[in-house]
């Protein structure tokens, strides 16, 4: 969430960058500064009672020792008001703390400069394109065909197990993905990143730490017995580890990567855009998670671009990277680059990664922070990416190496699959 600091230091270009999210901050501002004002009237208030009872505390500790008993007893009484006057004021300090903070969790994170003005998808901005086209046939096939004509994915029996959007898969299907996923992973480790094996599902605290709530409530899955939450992303897991850390300076930069399952309810979802494993309930992601100093955060986005790129280029996947207008950003995000892969059988570009950086944002939730060199202790930059998600990278895999022979494998999978074409 936005700092204190930030909003009161110039309130007006908070109002203004946040409209290029499409969010009137105006209200929500000054809600914020008017709770504020009241907050330091409360705290100095607070700050004199406490100051008050120390004083008469001593005074009857004198008058006790000086055998003026009467005075003292006198005294007590006035102090016992006094305590209970202290009380009322520290809670309603409390209370508009607490207020404070409810406002600041439903106010987005700024957009950076960089990011363009904008409503929709359609004015995001194209940034690079690259890798082959593929030149399909008037006969080639969906990957939703494919699955079924090589028995790689049924999506029938993952309706019959727990509903639509919980494919299951089979033979070669499985092992290319497994093999995606080790592929991925051993990438990432290659460049850097820790692997973390995360759980699964998280508590509330987690998913607010790192924005999924209040924001997204409606698309998580959530056990209620326990009040616990799966997943959307390995990236609430793995960035929660630093939540409430204070993080040595030499120990930065942190680099993490995870595998999980994700589960995202999708609600809204319909219509041809959702068929196959175009959008899924529950789906396989190698995420990336860095945590930085402020100075480094933009130098490691372009980083982890480069690396997302990297593996479309290894899979022979034809791609391009899109620059987000600030309406179609997160709530959370500060900048978000997404990367789309063309999928020729259905002739459109399906997105395989966001990658993004949230500067102190997340870290503010979080209390992330790190000692500087001045011994002081500052706000964390947080970034994370899918690197990548898999069911449309297994969609465009499938649709664009089909042949009258198979599905050709990809030369960097093989060594996992242990086959270079389905047949």
């Amino acid at each position: 969430m936005l700092t204190l600091q930030q909003i009161k230091a110039d309130p007006r270009y908070i109002i203004e960058r946040l409209a290029v999210k499409g969010f009137d901050a105006e209200k929500p501002i000054n809600r914020v500064l008017a709770l504020d004002d009241l907050r330091r009237g409360l705290q100095l208030r607070n700050d004199n009672a406490a100051a008050d009872l120390k004083r008469k505390a001593e005074a009857i500790g004198k008058a006790m020792k000086e055998g003026r008993r009467e005075e003292a007893e006198a005294a007590k009484e006035a102090v016992a008001v006094l305590k209970e006057e202290q009380k009322a004021i520290a809670e309603e300090l409390a209370r508009t703390e607490d207020s404070i903070r409810e406002e600041l969790l439903n106010i987005p994170n700024i957009p950076c400069q960089a990011v363009p003005e904008g409503r929709t998808a359609a004015d995001n901005v194209v940034e690079l394109t690259g890798g082959p086209m593929p030149e399909l046939g008037p006969d080639a096939l969906a990957h939703w065909d494919l699955a079924k004509k090589y028995n790689l994915i049924d999506f029938d029996l993952g309706v019959k197990i727990t509903g639509a959007g919980f494919p299951v898969y089979l033979g070669k299907g499985a092992k290319l993905q497994r093999a995606l996923i080790q592929f991925f992973l051993d990438e990432a480790s290659a460049a850097g990143y820790l692997e973390v094996q995360p759980p699964y599902v998280v508590n509330e605290a987690s998913g607010y730490g790192t924005g999924q709530l209040p924001d997204k409530e409606g698309q998580m899955y959530l056990a209620n017995l326990d009040k616990l939450y799966l997943i959307p992303t390995a990236e609430v897991p793995v960035t929660n580890l630093y939540r409430d850390v204070i993080i040595p300076s030499d120990k930065l930069p942190i680099k993490n990567c995870a595998y999980s399952a994700c589960f995202r309810r999708e609600a809204g979802s319909y219509g041809k855009d959702v068929r196959g494993l175009n959008r899924l309930h529950q789906f396989d992601k190698v995420e990336i998670v860095r945590i930085e100093k402020p100075e480094n955060s933009y130098a490691a986005l372009e980083e982890m671009k480069a690396h997302v790129q990297g593996l479309l280029e290894k899979l022979g996947l034809p791609w391009h990277i899109l620059r987000l207008c600030g309406g179609d950003m997160s709530f959370t995000s500060a900048i978000t680059f997404d990367f789309e892969v063309y999928s020729a059988a259905q002739g459109r570009w399906l997105e395989v990664s966001s990658v993004s950086n949230f500067e102190t944002y997340q870290a503010n939730r979080l209390k992330c922070r790190f000692r500087g060199d001045d011994k002081k202790t500052h706000l964390c930059h947080t970034l994370n990416g899918s690197a990548l998600a898999l069911p449309r990278i297994m969609a465009a895999l499938l649709e664009n190496n089909q042949t009258p022979e198979g599905i050709v494998v990809p030369e960097c999978l093989r060594k996992y699959t242990g086959f270079d074409i389905i047949d």
